[in-house]
């Protein structure tokens, strides 16, 4: 089912989650997190220690101008990540998508819209594919310790994206009909059949 603005005759809620208020999912989300982090990073370190996003061999000014790069692409890719999101989003018929930070993340949402499966799996992961591309690609281009400034953003993205992959994998195993409601703090599931899940 395409995005919608009312809910439909007939459905009501199946499924919810919330990683602010479910300590549970939210220990898992993170713990998912961590792990993606490590391998993704581990095996980076093993070929070309992480120790040499710090050197100066190239000189102070350099290593400035790296770490300021560094810190900089970190905030502008939690930007890009939930604008992303908002672009997929918008493709698919959103009418207005608001953004947030919460203390512990930044997210996109909607209060007025509700997701078909489809649109809303690719809407989840649309950031993850996207700039694991962008990533992997400039991986190629940079040389000595700038490949660390790109791949922390690939661990970043590839880690940072668990919530995300982690309710893909669970919504894929829902009925087809569902619609999905994603305020960006918490997301609310609807299907005709009704019953709710854990």
């Amino acid at each position: 089912m395409p995005t919608c603005q009312v809910l439909p005759e007939g459905y009501s809620e199946y499924y919810s989650v919330d990683l602010q208020k479910d300590k549970k999912t939210a220990t898992f989300v993170n713990v998912l997190s961590l792990v993606l982090s490590l391998a993704v990073g581990i095996p980076m370190h093993l070929s070309y220690p992480i120790w040499h996003l710090f050197e100066m061999e190239d000189g102070f000014g350099a290593y400035l101008a790296r770490m300021l790069v560094f810190l900089v692409s970190l905030i502008a890719y939690l930007c890009l990540h939930e604008l992303t999101h908002a672009a997929v989003m918008k493709y698919y018929g959103a009418t207005k998508v608001r953004f947030g930070f919460t203390g512990l993340y930044a997210y996109a949402g909607s209060l007025e819209d509700y997701f078909g499966k489809l649109p809303y799996i690719h809407i989840a992961l649309a950031p993850v594919v996207v700039w694991g591309i962008v990533f992997f690609l400039l991986a190629f281009l940079v040389k000595g310790p700038w490949l660390w400034v790109v791949y922390f953003l690939q661990i970043m993205n590839i880690g940072g994206a668990a919530g995300d992959l982690y309710v893909a994998a669970k919504f894929s195993r829902f009925p087809s009909d569902i619609l999905v409601r994603d305020t960006g703090v918490d997301m609310t599931v609807f299907s005709r059949e009704g019953r709710n899940v854990r």
